[in-house]
């Protein structure tokens, strides 16, 4: 060896990785797992009942009002937003109830007396004894709810696809009026409509609900009502049935007077007001 000549050194330098392959492979194999539990759990889907199937689409739809108590469920055995041969509509919780819109027992009290002074004044009518079928009362989280749905043989309240009261039945809601007026509760009138279509393609079941509730208040206000005591006339068309399992259900047909607890009502009064993005877009 030349004087001037370096000598070669060969540095081996020991990895320290996770088998031949580093840890890459666990990620493979997540990857797997996941797009198999995404797999089977569409395939458990596929199999389920039309309903289980609505409340899992409602569930990722709007997933607060499922975190609400008593509403948790949406398989067999759970509880479900919709009961079969309740409301619907006093069952969906449209909006975050503070405490401060609780009613008070001794409010939920005077509301079931009132509940049982309509009952009593409408067991006076003859009309009453002829649709006991066809009328309900229900006590809500929001108020007392007042249904009266239509009859599979015969109309009980409106004209077939019309929003035309029937003279015969209109009793019923006089005697309903005088009984509201003397509350100092608000009302909120609704529509609801099964899901035959009206016959009229200009004229949607949208419509229908609609002026069957704005008929049913014209009547109360005329009848008993205070001035100003409905502060909402709602249409629902066939979007909420009562009885949910069969959408096509003559009871589906119904008007709903909502009265509400006054407690409930500061939530109605609460808009909660969102930032002006026209604003902001316009920022940009």
């Amino acid at each position: 060896m030349a004087e001037n000549e370096q000598p070669i050194i060969i540095k081996r330098v020991k990895k320290h990785g996770h088998g031949h392959h580093g840890g890459s492979w666990k990620v493979a194999f997540a990857d797997f797992m996941t797009a198999m539990m995404a797999f089977f759990l569409v395939m458990w889907l596929v199999g389920q009942s039309d309903q289980v199937k609505k409340n899992v689409s409602e569930y990722f739809r709007d997933p607060g009002k499922y975190q609400t108590k008593g509403s948790s469920g949406v398989l067999k055995g759970s509880t479900s937003v919709l009961k079969r041969d309740g409301d619907a509509a006093s069952t969906v919780v449209k909006q975050i109830v503070k405490k401060e819109h609780l009613p008070s027992a001794e409010e939920q009290k005077k509301m079931a007396v009132a509940a049982q002074g309509i009952l009593n004044e409408l067991e006076k009518q003859s009309a009453f004894q002829r649709l006991k079928k066809n009328v309900k009362l229900q006590m809500t989280s929001e108020g007392l709810r007042i249904i009266l749905n239509e009859s599979e043989n015969a109309p009980a309240f409106f004209e077939p696809g019309s929003s035309k009261l029937l003279q015969k039945s209109a009793i019923i809601l006089v005697t309903i009026a005088r009984q509201l007026g003397q509350l100092q509760n608000s009302l909120v009138v609704e529509g609801h409509t099964d899901q035959s279509r009206t016959g009229d393609a200009g004229y949607s079941n949208w419509e229908l609900s609609a002026d069957r509730a704005n008929s049913a208040r014209q009547l109360m206000e005329v009848s008993g009502l205070r001035k100003g005591q409905v502060r909402e006339v709602r249409g629902y068309a066939d979007k909420i049935p009562m009885i949910a399992h069969s959408p096509e259900d003559p009871r589906n047909r119904r008007v709903s007077i909502l009265v509400l607890y006054q407690a409930r009502e500061l939530a109605y009064d609460q808009m909660e007001v969102g930032s002006d993005l026209m604003a902001e877009i316009g920022d940009q």
